[in-house]
């Protein structure tokens, strides 16, 4: 979230500029990033508590996992037109497009990301476009998630527990702010289906060891 936030911090200021802009900034871009960012507030508070209570098992991850593969695999394989292109094309129709794509990711082992980039396409945004805006879209989504985590453990954390989340953090921001700049080139340029066969090796791993009772 936080990697997102430095990368497009240009992006981020121009939200909260004061003169009318067109496009994907000022009130617009809020907008629209609201726009996508509801679907998954609401499904959460709704099927939150039910999916961590039902759904988080290694059956459903490996499903969760093998589906998402051969989504991946099918829709980098057909032509969808492009409708969009670069960010500030972006209508409110895509933003809850996406923003309902996104709530796949609810049921384990499905990416948000992956989810909300094959949403892109599917609706006709540009490769380089549905990648930026799926990670554009992620800051609010885990920044209300992690905020409603923080608020339901406030209770239970001690002070020394602040340096160990310091720690944490910061070591998380470096890699993750490594991981996105390297995801940001490769995925503008080349397709998912590399991920798409990896989440179906991954899928039968997670399967045949839930299948022999081992623990994951």
């Amino acid at each position: 979230m936080s990697a997102v936030a430095i990368l497009y911090r240009e992006r981020f200021f121009r939200f909260f500029r004061p003169e009318r802009l067109e496009g994907f900034t000022g009130w617009q871009g809020l907008w629209l990033l609201g726009l996508t960012t509801l679907p998954m507030l609401a499904a959460g508070a709704t099927f939150g508590e039910w999916v961590k209570f039902h759904l988080f098992n290694p059956a459903t991850v490996a499903l969760g996992l093998g589906i998402g593969g051969i989504a991946i695999l099918v829709v980098e394989r057909l032509p969808f037109p492009i409708r969009r292109r670069g960010l500030d094309s972006i209508k409110w129709q895509d933003a809850l497009a996406v923003g309902l794509f996104q709530c796949l990711a609810l049921w384990p082992g499905v990416s948000r990301s992956a989810a909300a980039i094959l949403g892109g396409l599917m609706i006709g945004l540009e490769r380089k476009a549905a990648v930026e805006y799926s990670f554009l879209a992620a800051v609010p989504v885990m920044f209300a998630a992690a905020i409603f985590e923080l608020a339901k453990s406030w209770s239970l954390l001690q002070p020394v527990d602040l340096l160990i989340f310091g720690v944490g953090f910061m070591m998380a921001f470096f890699s993750a702010l490594a991981a996105v700049r390297f995801l940001l080139r490769f995925l503008q340029s080349r397709t998912l289906t590399l991920l798409g066969w990896y989440r179906l090796a991954l899928a039968l791993l997670v399967w045949s060891l839930w299948g022999r009772g081992e623990t994951l």
